[in-house]
């Protein structure tokens, strides 16, 4: 979570919402992503999707059995259903996002009866990925 976290603090240099994620399998990244919806013009650019396309193009395959994601905020639906068709083991999120979050948040698509089951987790460094986003939208205010 603390690699999502810099990369958070990454796009949020770049003027973008401050989301990062890492994808994991054995212990070694091998997806990074950032929020870059605005420099890249792609509503898909969220940071869970890019790192799973560089995960996916690191592993040759578009599903990812047995790898984790991290990310710093919880995925929107989305992601959620990017993740699930990835065939992702377990996805990780730091805050929760009242207002788009798809793992309880707004709504709760992860407990639906999808072929594949995904363990979905909150509330890692919370705090910290929650304090990142307020002060980048206060700067704004």
């Amino acid at each position: 979570m603390r690699e999502a976290l810099a990369l958070a603090a990454e796009a949020a240099r770049a003027g973008e919402v401050p989301v990062g994620a890492v994808v994991v399998t054995g212990g070694r990244i091998i997806g990074r992503g950032y929020n870059r919806p605005i420099s890249s013009a792609d509503p898909t650019a969220h940071a869970e999707v890019v790192a799973l396309r560089e995960a996916a193009a690191s592993e040759r395959n578009y599903r990812l059995p047995g790898c984790e994601l991290y990310v710093t905020l919880e995925p929107c639906a989305m992601c959620v259903g990017a993740m699930i068709h990835a065939r992702l083991a377990r996805v990780v999120f730091g805050a929760r996002d009242p207002k788009t979050g798809a793992c309880g948040g707004l709504a709760d698509l992860t407990s639906l009866p999808y072929n594949h089951q995904t363990r979905f987790e909150g509330g890692v460094l919370a705090e910290e990925c929650g304090a990142l986003l307020k002060r980048f939208f206060a700067e704004r205010r």
